[in-house]
C-alpha cells in the first residue's frame, strides 16, 4: 500500500473473461472519481498489461479446496479480507472488474466509517409483491476494514462446507453477508443494477432503449457486460434483450 493511502480500492481479475483492459479502465475511472490519496490493488494470476500505479498481488492460498480448479474463484471476494493481505490496512473498498463509474465516489469512504456496507442485492421485480427483499447483499460493491475484518475470512475457514451449501447459502455473497456479522446496505440510489433499473420490462425491452440512470456506480452483474450493454445484447431469450445503450461510452470505454 502507498505510504499516503487514505483508502484502498481493491478488485479480483482471474482467467480469460475479463481482459487486462477492464482493469485498467476502472483503475483510471477511479482516478476520475475518487478525490482522495488510495492505493489500488488487483488481485490476479496474470498481470500481464495492467496500467503503471495498480498494484498486482497474488491470490491468497487455496484454503482447502479438494478438487483442482477450485481456486481461485468466487470465494476470493472473503479470502482477500483476511489480516495483513497485501499489507492493506484501513477502509477497503472492493469493485467489480465490470462496473462503470458514473459520478464521484468518496461518498463510499464517508458513509458509516468503520463498519461493513454492502449492496442490498437486487431481485426481479415481480418476486417483491408479496414479500421483502432477503437480507442479502451483493457483492459487486463492499466495503471493509482491512487489518480489522479478518473474522470474515476466519468463519469462511471454520464454515468452510457450509459457506458452500446451496441449500443455505444460494450464493457467496449470500455467505459474506452473514460472515460480516454486521452489514450496511449502501443507499439506493448509489448503486443500480443494469439489468433491474435500466433494462426496460419485456415487452418494451424489445422496442425501448436503456436510459442512463442517476447513480454513482452501474452494476453489471451477468449478461450483459458492459461492452455487450454498449452494441446490445440478445442472447436468445426475449425477456433478456436489450437494444443498444452507447452512453454507456461516456462513463467507460475499455482503454480510453
Amino acid at each position: 500500500m502507498s505510504e499516503d493511502a487514505t483508502c484502498n480500492i481493491i478488485c479480483l481479475k482471474w482467467g480469460t473473461r475479463y481482459p487486462a483492459s477492464y482493469t485498467n479502465t476502472l483503475y483510471r475511472s477511479v482516478k476520475k472519481h475518487l478525490h482522495r490519496p488510495f492505493s489500488f490493488v488487483c488481485v490476479t494470476d496474470d498481470p500481464t498489461g495492467l496500467d503503471e500505479g495498480i498494484d498486482a498481488q497474488p491470490f491468497p492460498p487455496d484454503p482447502g479446496y479438494k478438487e483442482p480448479g477450485n481456486w481461485p474463484g468466487i470465494f476470493s471476494k472473503l479470502a482477500i479480507t483476511q489480516d495483513g493481505f497485501a499489507n492493506l490496512k484501513g477502509p477497503t473498498l472492493f469493485l467489480d472488474v465490470d462496473v462503470v463509474i458514473m459520478d464521484d465516489i468518496d461518498c463510499f469512504f464517508d458513509y458509516k466509517p468503520g463498519e461493513n456496507c454492502i449492496i442490498h442485492n437486487w431481485i426481479e421485480w415481480h418476486k417483491t409483491l408479496f414479500r421483502k427483499r432477503p437480507n442479502i447483499g451483493n457483492s459487486s460493491i463492499y466495503r471493509f476494514e482491512a487489518g480489522k475484518s479478518g473474522y470474515i475470512y476466519e468463519t469462511f475457514i471454520r464454515e468452510f462446507d457450509r459457506a458452500h451449501d446451496k441449500t443455505q447459502f444460494p450464493t457467496e455473497q449470500a455467505f459474506l453477508t452473514y460472515a460480516m456479522k454486521k452489514v450496511n446496505w449502501w443507499p439506493y440510489d448509489w448503486a443500480q443494477s443494469y439489468k433491474r433499473c435500466c433494462r426496460p420490462l419485456f415487452p418494451l425491452n424489445l422496442f425501448v432503449a436503456p436510459k442512463p440512470p442517476k447513480t454513482k456506480i452501474l452494476v453489471f452483474h451477468g449478461n450483459p457486460d458492459p461492452d455487450q450493454a454498449v452494441v446490445g445484447f440478445d442472447d436468445g431469450k426475449a425477456h433478456h434483450k436489450v437494444l443498444p445503450a452507447p452512453w454507456i461510452e461516456d462513463y467507460w470505454k475499455l482503454d480510453a
